[in-house]
């Protein structure tokens, strides 16, 4: 019998996860991962977390182990996501986690614990192919497919790895949850950033950033207010800029641009076509299983909630990509994952370095 080392998050995807594998035959080993010290405040929920882990796992009859890598997070995951507002950018915290910790250390510890297979609750899927290349695949309900968070993995990494949820909708998920009687058949999904939780966004970053006030600025140069930092503020923005409506009547205020060399925040009314770009460059592309030419056509997500958009991609000689849009797209912002498809398979994807009007 082989054993699978599943990442329990306390969650239902994970918990129905679980059964669905033991019902393939496996020998499952829940491994609830605990990436975050700093608790207080209502930050995450580990504690309740981890509770629930305990009881899906008595449920189901299986054994069940919690892994600190809160050390191994903050010097791999935070001090980037830091890094990057530091930069006036816009970082994705969650693609990191997933090939720095879930699919790092915890694959290491999984490995030590006999386990012949690691598995995860998203939703997406894995062809170990004959060719020996192990391909991402896009999961069968596309409300639900979490590709996008999963970009950055390497071969090795999918290698050992298995998603029972692959061909699963969420709403089966649920019914397969509430006919079990699991504890959490109805606990909510999961939100934002687990070492943010509920808390207020700014308030969080003010422990570890300094405020630098500055001028907010019409596109015309004219000062029209001021902000806290161009760290709390992205592209597209409108609620919290502090400047009411305007006098032409032409709707809300919205951040067009991050002037991080004077330190101005550029905004802009009415007409929304500002925030449109036509192609962007991207840096520390990850190609899975290998980049499929020097230039290509395929699809891409600038965000995960977006449906997949056609792009040209343009390899450059640094490794780097250039990715021109058939269509203007709307506020693409540096610091986010561009991440690429086909048909049926994530080929991989990059941070968004600079985009081009």
């Amino acid at each position: 019998m082989k054993t699978v080392v599943l990442g329990m998050s306390g969650g239902v995807d994970s918990a129905v996860s679980a059964y669905l594998l033991k019902q393939q035959g496996y020998n499952v080993i829940a491994l609830f991962m605990h990436n975050w010290e700093e608790e207080d405040n209502g930050c995450c929920t580990a504690e309740q977390d981890f509770e629930d882990v305990k009881r899906v796992s008595e449920k189901l009859g299986i054994p069940y182990y919690s892994v600190n890598f809160a050390k191994q997070y903050k010097e791999k995951v935070f001090s980037y996501f830091l890094d990057e507002y530091k930069r006036g950018r816009t970082p994705n915290p969650d693609v990191l986690c997933n090939r720095e910790i879930k699919f790092g250390p915890f694959l290491q510890y999984a490995m030590a614990l006999g386990a012949d297979y690691i598995a995860t609750g998203h939703y997406c899927g894995i062809d170990h192919n004959q060719d020996g290349n192990h391909y991402l695949l896009k999961a069968a309900d596309q409300n639900k497919d979490q590709t996008y968070f999963l970009n950055q993995l390497s071969q090795q990494q999918l290698s050992k790895v298995l998603f029972p949820l692959a061909n699963v909708p969420k709403q089966k998920v649920r019914e397969i949850a509430n006919e079990l009687g699991l504890v959490n058949a109805k606990k909510k999904d999961s939100t934002g950033i687990c070492f943010i939780g509920e808390r207020n966004f700014r308030e969080f970053l003010q422990n570890y950033l300094p405020n630098q006030p500055g001028k907010i600025v019409d596109t015309n140069g004219k000062v029209v207010g001021e902000h806290i930092g161009l760290m709390y503020y992205t592209l597209g923005q409108r609620r919290g800029l502090g400047l009411g409506g305007t006098t032409e009547g032409q709707g809300r205020w919205f951040v067009v641009e991050k002037d991080m060399e004077n330190n101005q925040l550029v905004v802009s009314h009415g007409d929304e076509s500002v925030l449109n770009s036509t192609s962007l460059i991207a840096t520390n592309v990850n190609w899975i299983p290998a980049c499929p030419g020097k230039q290509f056509t395929c699809t891409a997500k600038f965000r995960y909630r977006q449906s997949e958009q056609g792009v040209d991609v343009n390899v450059l000689d640094d490794g780097n990509v250039e990715v021109k849009f058939h269509e203007p797209q709307r506020a693409v912002t540096p610091g986010q994952f561009v991440v690429f498809y086909n048909d049926t398979c994530c080929l991989g994807g990059g941070i968004i370095d600079k985009v081009i009007k």
